[in-house]
């Protein structure tokens, strides 16, 4: 197996990363110790071979000495720490359209009238957008039996939130519902097009919220989490996506379980730190 040797420098650490054709990390080496962590036991040999090479072939170059008076150098700053989680802090009992469920819509007369006069209320809107997540949050939960976890509204700045973050074996993704019931999507690699519509930004704004997501990851956990984005259509007829749409992955919602035999970057330690910071609401603030 030929691995691909990256290197990742953040947050006070100095790392080489051994990584599979696919970019999945399946062993890293700290460059000041040398010390070798093996993150997928199948690839045990090749990764110690090929990131022991790299140590051996490829030394950090010596500083100028130092008299004896010259206090070294410390190095950056290690990751923030998180204060202890309360339950006003912990995401983690937040329900599918948390942000939704707390909003307060027209009177009964009010909703009535602008039914009868085919008006759109923007209630309509957060009502179709509750439903959406809460159908795609009932099929996430079914993932935790394969050892996921899940969290629900993780709010970032500006008032906006996102709808889903799923964490296992398989790495962290950032999932954003949309619901168009009975209705036709076509994903492009930027745009999304409902009924041959207005083209709406979904693509490109679920890839900067899952780099929005791992900023926040990494900066906590001090360590590279990649975090991948995806679209979930709820309701829709038909759902068409361009050969060329790689970046984004795409399900209607009851397909999202093809995400639960994903295995192999990260191991069951490091899903419980990852998820341990992302369910912290502090971790989020500002973000």
């Amino acid at each position: 197996m030929e691995l691909k040797v990256t290197r990742w420098k953040r947050y006070g650490h100095d790392r080489l990363y051994a990584n599979l054709p696919d970019g999945t990390a399946v062993g890293w080496a700290d460059v000041e110790t040398g010390d070798i962590t093996v993150l997928v036991a199948e690839y045990r040999d090749d990764v110690i071979a090929v990131l022991t090479d790299h140590l051996r072939n490829n030394p950090e170059p010596v500083p100028p000495k130092q008299t004896p008076r010259t206090p070294r150098t410390p190095a950056a700053e290690a990751p923030p720490l998180l204060p202890p989680l309360t339950a006003a802090d912990d995401l983690s009992a937040n329900r599918p359209g948390e942000s939704l469920l707390d909003k307060s819509g027209p009177g009964l007369i009010k909703r009535v009238v602008l039914q009868l006069l085919r008006r759109p209320a923007e209630w309509d809107s957060w009502r179709k957008g509750l439903a959406g997540e809460q159908r795609v949050g009932a099929e996430l939960h079914r993932l935790e039996r394969h050892g996921w976890r899940v969290l629900h509204s993780i709010p970032l700045a500006d008032k906006v939130d996102v709808d889903h973050l799923l964490i296992g074996p398989g790495g962290v993704f950032s999932i954003n519902t949309k619901h168009h019931r009975k209705r036709a999507v076509w994903v492009g690699d930027d745009f999304v097009k409902v009924d041959h519509g207005k083209p709406a930004p979904y693509a490109r704004k679920s890839r900067a919220e899952a780099k929005r997501v791992a900023r926040v990851l990494e900066r906590f956990c001090g360590l590279p989490v990649p975090v991948e984005p995806v679209l979930v259509f709820v309701g829709v007829t038909d759902l068409k996506v361009v050969a060329t749409q790689l970046s984004v992955r795409v399900y209607r919602e009851r397909e999202v379980a093809a995400l639960a035999p994903l295995s192999g970057v990260l191991t069951a330690e490091r899903v419980e730190q990852v998820y341990g910071v992302a369910r912290h609401r502090q971790a989020w603030m500002g973000a």
